[in-house]
């Protein structure tokens, strides 16, 4: 068979590349949401103009980008039956039942006041028109929590019994299965990493107006509301990054391991963390590293003196528990996309820090590179959640669902490489098309600014607000 029609490579390329493309939606809609419900609540408390325009502008991009989000989630899903029904047929009683929560529960909340939202306007009390963008807030919240639930049960199987006579994983405890070790550390570390990408739009976007010396009065707030949810949001996504790790290495050992490209088994100050590292691909001869000592074996057991285990030593484990076979993910993979998510985390808390300085007392730096700099923080965010994901998912490979099923055996027997080529060509190119028209709406909704959302009465000249709906 033409490897580049293998069913299983080509199956893995799509689910990989849809996945990482309703990815890019999903963080910005579950940020903006909270952020759209802030302004607007700062609005009601205050009676500020400003704050009614930052809650219309951001609103705007909000309702565009989760549009998106809804049509390639669905798709996304489709392919758990389509390309790995094997998978569905062997834990779909376990994994679908955090995704039904999802799907009645939260996604009918979220899409519900979503609606009413957007023609409420001028129609509800404003409390309770207030209420209903935190309802979309709640609901894109719990819509996430039930979606990590799931993908946890792929990293640390539990709640589960294996029905022998019917060949497939069965549940036995929704609610441990819903608080899976995995979850409770990994939900709001992505939680916080998602309202990092939101504060880095908020940032790219009043960064590129201020830049421009335009829309002061609405861009002043909104840029140092930004940075300051840029520098929480970075703490904790630092602070539950450690908490994910801890509960990764009791878990799944190797990925840990894979991320450091540990190859033999260390103690202390032989378990370093190497910043950089040049060498071969059997870690035999390393060529160039950047160490620091003891700060492996910290992150990995909070003990100067503990032990982190190495490839090689759990490729044996794993060939005894497992049978013959190589349990190692892509090494170069998962050792980079680590790297790059912790230091572009690093980096956002540092610019939005640098950012708080040199806008102190209500400044505005004369220098553009100040502003430029500023303005990638958007992309770079999202870069960094992306590369996350990555790291997350190869991370655990070769399994589907780590220790019961691999990924080779979860791929549909019947579906064929000429199709699945063809399927995947198909989204390529109409996702490709869906993402420049998404991008140039976000452009040119970002670039034209806040709408003027204040009027004077014509019979009385007091000055009132008018709300349009979208």
């Amino acid at each position: 068979m033409n490897e580049w029609l293998d069913p299983l490579l080509l199956s893995r390329w799509q689910f990989g590349l849809t996945t990482i493309y309703h990815f890019l939606f999903v963080p910005l809609t579950i940020g903006l949401s909270l952020t759209v419900a802030l302004f607007q609540t700062a609005w009601v408390r205050t009676g500020k103009a400003q704050y009614l325009q930052l809650t219309h502008f951001f609103g705007k991009i909000l309702l565009i980008n989760f549009a998106m989000g809804v049509v390639t989630g669905i798709v996304q899903e489709f392919q758990f039956g389509l390309n790995w029904s094997d998978y569905s047929r062997f834990v779909g009683d376990v994994f679908g039942a955090p995704l039904a929560f999802e799907g009645i529960v939260a996604f009918f909340l979220e899409a519900t006041f979503i609606g009413l939202w957007i023609f409420g306007w001028n129609k509800l009390p404003r409390l309770v028109h207030l209420g209903t963008i935190w309802a979309v807030a709640l609901g894109s919240a719990a819509s996430a929590y039930f979606i990590i639930a799931a993908n946890s049960f792929q990293q640390n199987p539990i709640a589960y019994r294996i029905n022998e006579e019917k060949g497939r994983a069965e549940l036995t405890d929704i609610g441990e299965l819903l608080t899976n070790p995995i979850t409770l550390a990994a939900y709001p570390h992505t939680i916080f990493a998602c309202f990092m990408v939101s504060a880095g739009l908020i940032i790219s976007v009043a960064s590129w107006h201020l830049y421009r010396n335009q829309n002061l009065d609405t861009m002043r707030p909104a840029l140092k509301f930004g940075l300051w949810m840029m520098v929480i949001a970075g703490i904790g996504t630092t602070l539950m990054g450690d908490q994910l790790s801890l509960a990764m290495v009791a878990a799944q050992p190797m990925k840990m391991a894979a991320a450091e490209a540990l190859y033999t088994t260390a103690t202390g100050a032989d378990a370093s963390f190497s910043l950089f590292t040049l060498g071969t691909p059997d870690g035999v001869h390393e060529l160039f590293s950047i160490r620091v000592p003891y700060l492996l074996s910290v992150l990995s057991t909070h003990s100067f003196d503990g032990t982190v285990e190495g490839i090689n030593n759990l490729q044996a484990q794993y060939e005894q528990l497992y049978g013959a076979g190589d349990y190692t993910p892509i090494i170069w993979v998962t050792y980079w996309s680590f790297r790059w998510m912790i230091a572009l985390g690093v980096l956002h808390i540092i610019v939005a820090l640098a950012g708080l300085f040199v806008t102190r007392k209500g400044r505005l730096p004369a220098n553009k590179w100040i502003w430029r700099a500023a303005i990638w923080s958007f992309p770079l965010s999202l870069l960094a959640m992306v590369v996350g994901w990555v790291f997350t998912e190869m991370g655990r490979q070769p399994w589907l669902v780590f220790g019961l099923l691999k990924t080779e055996d979860g791929v549909s027997p019947s579906v064929t490489g000429l199709e699945v080529l063809i399927s995947l060509l198909a989204f390529t190119l109409i996702y490709g098309s869906l993402a420049v028209v998404e991008f140039k709406l976000i452009l040119k909704a970002a670039q034209a600014g806040p709408e003027d959302t204040a009027e004077h009465d014509a019979e009385t000249g007091d000055v009132t607000h008018r709300v349009t709906v979208y």
